[in-house]
């Protein structure tokens, strides 16, 4: 936590943080636009940023894409931001906006740190025992390209069509289009409503990619979850219920070691 607390300690670093608040998935030329700051110092103080996993970056062609990272943040805020007045605490302050008030945007990535192998998490996010167990849902799937799946949640089980493995490369990366919004949906999340649930049904079907990287002892997991309606039911729904799924993932497999 020292890292991030150094990294948030520069009003540069923090201005960065908002302006991908505002506009996530910015290229370097698009934040050096919004900021008066040279080219080389922006990619400094993004560096200093990533390595505190505050930021993290997705490659879309030609292009690296730099998104805030909200798992950091998340636990600042649990710890501190909760436990103390925010006035107390000036250099959280942008910080605590941040979180109050989430970016509207068509895309949500989600990055964490898991102390693991990339097959042993492999195995948690594909196996339905241990995806049951880890983030409370399965995917049952012969896990080849183009095959359909079945969302087990609840003892709940979605069937569809056009719910599609797009890409599966064992230990590095899964690709599938988002589980059908049935209305049976309403007995695991009465909490939703069938309205927000009728609402989700009829928008765009989205798509979710995990990408696994490993990094020393740990493995990277990227989630992005795209293709749906910016201004959609669909944001609000997975905006909260993946950090959730990916933070019971985390816990369960380190603390299985």
């Amino acid at each position: 936590m020292d890292e991030i607390f150094r990294a948030l300690a520069d009003p540069n670093r923090r201005r960065l943080l908002d302006s991908l608040n505002d506009n996530d998935g910015q290229s370097l030329r698009e934040l050096c636009g919004g900021l008066s700051m040279a080219r080389q110092s922006v990619s400094k103080h993004l560096a200093v940023l990533e390595a505190a996993n505050l930021v993290t970056t997705l490659r879309k062609g030609r292009q690296k894409l730099h998104y805030l990272n909200a798992e950091p943040i998340n636990a600042i805020a649990d710890r501190w931001i909760d436990r103390y007045d925010a006035t107390r605490v000036p250099a959280l302050a942008d910080l605590k906006t941040v979180l109050e008030n989430p970016a509207v945007l068509s895309e949500f990535v989600y990055t964490t740190y898991i102390r693991t192998t990339p097959e042993r998490l492999w195995q948690a996010i594909t196996n339905p025992t241990f995806s049951l167990g880890y983030m409370g849902h399965a995917i049952e799937s012969e896990w080849q390209k183009g095959s359909t799946y079945t969302w087990v949640e609840e003892g709940l089980r979605l069937d569809d069509p056009e719910q599609v493995i797009v890409e599966s490369d064992p230990y590095q990366r899964l690709a599938f289009t988002f589980h059908t919004f049935a209305p049976e949906l309403d007995q695991i999340s009465p909490e939703v409503g069938d309205e927000a649930i009728g609402t989700a049904a009829a928008e765009p079907r989205s798509r979710v990619s995990f990408d696994i990287d490993p990094v020393g002892d740990h493995v990277r997991l990227t989630l992005t979850h795209d293709g749906f309606d910016p201004a959609g039911a669909v944001r609000d729904m997975i905006s909260y219920s993946w950090p959730v799924k990916l933070s019971s993932l985390k816990s369960g497999l380190e603390q299985a070691d």
